[in-house]
C-alpha cells in the first residue's frame, strides 16, 4: 500500500482549508451531507439517459451515526459512488470538483441542482477529525475502494469490500482539548441540531439511530433504552410547495419551528420569483417587538439558503435597517458563492433580491394600512419608531416609500392617524401641517402654544418620540403642504387685527419688554407680546430650525454639543399678570426683576425643561407669599 501525496501544493491548501476558509467546525457535517445529496442527483441523471437504472426515491436516502465509545461518525449516501480513478480525481486533487464537471457534462431537469462546486467541503472533515476514510462504490462497478488519509501527508487507496452502490465517509474524531470540544460531534442532540440548521431541507432524507425509552417488560415502573431509525430533516421546505396548499397555521407552524419569535406573525410574505434572479422567500412581520430590538445585541437579517442548504444565519445585507424587524428566509439557486460556501463573492444578485424585497414589504405594509386598520395600528406600536428613523437616515432619500406609512396621534380623532388623513381633513384656509411636541398626549394637551391653533379649529399632531420632529425635518412638505411646530415664532394664521393689535402692544411696551430681556440676558433671544395666549399669561416659542423638544433631545444625547434652541419669552398682554408687570416697571425695579425670573422659569416647567436655578426659584415664590 503506497502512500500517494495530494496534488497542487497540498500541505499549504490543505492547511489552509482546516484553519482559515471555514469560520465555524460545525460546517463539516453541512460540507458531507452536501455531497452526498449531490452523488444522490448524480444517480437521478444517469437514470434519466440509462434504461438499465431504474431510480426509486424511496431507496435512496443519507445517514449519519456516531459511535461516542471509538469517537467516530459516519455519513453514508446511497447515491452514485465512486471509482477509483474518481477517488483519486475528486478527493486526491484540493479544489477540483467532481460535482462541476458532472454539472457541466449534464443537461439538468426537473428543477434539479447539484450543490457542490469548489470541491473543497470534504476536505472541512479535516477540522474535526484525524482520520478520514472514504468506502465507496461506483454505480456499474464490482470493486470498491478505500481512500483514506490523516492529512496534508497524503493518502492511500486500496480495495476493499462493500455490498451496496454509494459512499461512507468514516471520520475519527479528534480528541477533546482545553479550547475545542470535538466529542460534541459525537453527540446524538448535537448533530440533529446542526442538520436541522443547516440541511433541514436537504431534498433527500437524512436519517439517524435516535435513542428512544419503552417500559421493560414484567418491571413496574422502569424502562429501557432503544435505537429507532429517524428521518431527521424536513424535505421539502415550506416555500417550494404551492401557495394554494398552505393555510395561515402552516406558516405560523414554520415561524415557530425556526424560532423567529415567541410572538404571532401579523403577516406573511411567501414570494417565488423566476426572473433575471431566481429566489423563494417567505418572509414575517412579527406581532411584537424582541426584548433586545433597540440594543447592540439585535442581529437584523434573513436566513440565507443555496438550493435549500443554509449559507448565513442572518444576511444583514438582505433587509434595510428601516425593515430590520421582518424575520424569514430566502433561497435561491443563482448566487455567486465563494469557496467556502459561506460568503458571497459577487453581490450583484443579492442587491436585485434585497431591492425586490424591500418594495414587497412595503407594499404588503400598505395593504395591512389600509386593508385591517387594527393589525397595522398593533404593528405600529411596535415598530413605528423604525419607520421613523428610515425616513430620518441617509439625508431622507427613503423618505418617499415610508412617509405614508408613518402615523401620529390626533388632537381631532384622538387617535393614531396618517398623514394622508391629517391632509384630507384640513380646512381650505389651512396652510400648514400642525403639529406639538412633547413627553406625553397629556402634557401635549396641555400646552399653551395650542390654543390658537385650536381655536382656528385645526388639527394638531402630536409627537411624542424622540425622532419624530427629526424625521418630519426630512420630509419638510407633504402633499405640498409644509409642516409647522405650535410653538414656531410665525404661526401664519394671526388674523390681521389681531395682528395690529398685537404689534400695537410691542409698541407701548418697548420698554418693559426689553427690560425684561436684558433680566433675563443670554437665557432668550427675545421677549415679545404674544400672539398665540389666549389664557395663558406665558409661553416659549422658538426661532429657527431648532425646537425645544429637538434640543433635549440632542443634549440627552453621549455627545451632548450643548445645542441650544432660540427661544422666546412670549407674554399675553391681554392676561391679568401683564398690568403687575407694566406696574413694576413704573414703581418697583426689583419686583420686575421678581416676576420676570417666575414667568421665565414657568415657561421652562411647562416645557418640561430644567431650571437653572431651582433654590432661586422657591425663595422668589416665597418673596411673592410674604
Amino acid at each position: 500500500m503506497v502512500k500517494q501525496e495530494f496534488k497542487a501544493e497540498s500541505k499549504r491548501l490543505l492547511d489552509m482549508m482546516i484553519n482559515s476558509i471555514y469560520s465555524q467546525r460545525e460546517i463539516f457535517l453541512r460540507e458531507l451531507i452536501s455531497n452526498a445529496s449531490d452523488a444522490i442527483d448524480k444517480m437521478y441523471y444517469k437514470a434519466l439517459t440509462d434504461d438499465a437504472l431504474h431510480f426509486d426515491p424511496d431507496h435512496y436516502y443519507i445517514k449519519v451515526v456516531a459511535d461516542k465509545e471509538t469517537r467516530v461518525l459516519k455519513i453514508s449516501d446511497t447515491g452514485i459512488g465512486m471509482t477509483k480513478e474518481e477517488l483519486e480525481n475528486n478527493l486526491g486533487t484540493i479544489a477540483k470538483s467532481g460535482s462541476l464537471a458532472f454539472k457541466k457534462e449534464t443537461e439538468l431537469k426537473d428543477g434539479y441542482d447539484i450543490i457542490g462546486q469548489f470541491g473543497v467541503g470534504f476536505y472541512s472533515a479535516f477540522m474535526v477529525a484525524d482520520v478520514v476514510t472514504v468506502i465507496s462504490k461506483a454505480v456499474g462497478s464490482d470493486t470498491a475502494f478505500k481512500w483514506e488519509s490523516t492529512g496534508a501527508d497524503g493518502y492511500t487507496i486500496v480495495t476493499t469490500e462493500k455490498d451496496a452502490v454509494g459512499t461512507e465517509i468514516i471520520l475519527k474524531i479528534k480528541e477533546n482539548t482545553e479550547d475545542e470540544n470535538y466529542g460534541e460531534y459525537l453527540e446524538e442532540y448535537g448533530l440533529r441540531a446542526i442538520i436541522k440548521k443547516y440541511s433541514d431541507f436537504i431534498r433527500y432524507p437524512i436519517k439517524m439511530d435516535v435513542t428512544r425509552k419503552r417500559p421493560k417488560e414484567d418491571s413496574e415502573g422502569e424502562f429501557e433504552e432503544y435505537q429507532e431509525e429517524q428521518i431527521v430533516n424536513s424535505m421539502v421546505p415550506i416555500w417550494k410547495k404551492n401557495k394554494s396548499e398552505l393555510t395561515s397555521e402552516d406558516y405560523e407552524n414554520f415561524y415557530t419551528e425556526k424560532r423567529y419569535g415567541f410572538d404571532k406573525p401579523i403577516k406573511h410574505i411567501h414570494l417565488s420569483v423566476d426572473g433575471v434572479v431566481r429566489y423563494h422567500a417567505v418572509l414575517f412581520i412579527p406581532e411584537n417587538m424582541p426584548f433586545d430590538y433597540y440594543t447592540k445585541e439585535y442581529e437584523k437579517g434573513l436566513e440565507l439558503y443555496s438550493n435549500g442548504v443554509l449559507i448565513m444565519n442572518k444576511c444583514a445585507d438582505l433587509l434595510p435597517d428601516y425593515f430590520s424587524f421582518v424575520k424569514g428566509m430566502v433561497d435561491s439557486e443563482d448566487l455567486s458563492l465563494n469557496i467556502s460556501r459561506e460568503m458571497l463573492q459577487h453581490d450583484r444578485q443579492l442587491k436585485v433580491i434585497a431591492k425586490n424585497i424591500k418594495t414587497k414589504i412595503a407594499s404588503q405594509l400598505q395593504s395591512l394600512l389600509k386593508d385591517e386598520r387594527e393589525k397595522y395600528e398593533q404593528f405600529y406600536t411596535s415598530f413605528g419608531r423604525q419607520l421613523k428613523y428610515g425616513v430620518y437616515s441617509d439625508f431622507g432619500s427613503h423618505k418617499e416609500l415610508l412617509q405614508d406609512l408613518l402615523m401620529f396621534h390626533s388632537s381631532k380623532e384622538k387617535k393614531l392617524v396618517t398623514l394622508a388623513e391629517y391632509v384630507s381633513r384640513m380646512p381650505e384656509d389651512q396652510k400648514y401641517i400642525y403639529y406639538a411636541s412633547g413627553e406625553t398626549y397629556e402634557r401635549i394637551e396641555k400646552m399653551p402654544q395650542t390654543e390658537l391653533v385650536l381655536e382656528k379649529g385645526y388639527e394638531i399632531l402630536y409627537f411624542t418620540d424622540d425622532i419624530d420632529e427629526f424625521a418630519i425635518k426630512m420630509i419638510t412638505t407633504y402633499q405640498d403642504k409644509e409642516f409647522k411646530s405650535v410653538s414656531s415664532g410665525d404661526l401664519g394664521i394671526e388674523a390681521e387685527e389681531s395682528q395690529n393689535d398685537t404689534d400695537s402692544a410691542e409698541n407701548e411696551n418697548k420698554a418693559l419688554f426689553e427690560e425684561m430681556k436684558h433680566i433675563l440676558a443670554d437665557k432668550v433671544k427675545d421677549v415679545r407680546a404674544s400672539k398665540r395666549l389666549k389664557t395663558h399669561p406665558v409661553c416659549l416659542s422658538t426661532d429657527g430650525e431648532v425646537t425645544i423638544e429637538m434640543e433635549k433631545i440632542l443634549n440627552a444625547m453621549p455627545d451632548n454639543q450643548n445645542i441650544q434652541a432660540e427661544k422666546i419669552l412670549e407674554i399675553n398682554t391681554n392676561h391679568e399678570v401683564f398690568s403687575s408687570l407694566q406696574d413694576a416697571l413704573a414703581k418697583d425695579k426689583e419686583k420686575l426683576h421678581l416676576y420676570t425670573n417666575l414667568l421665565y422659569n414657568q415657561a421652562l416647567l411647562i416645557e418640561g425643561l430644567p431650571i437653572h436655578d431651582p433654590v432661586e426659584f422657591t425663595n422668589n415664590i416665597c418673596k411673592i407669599m410674604v
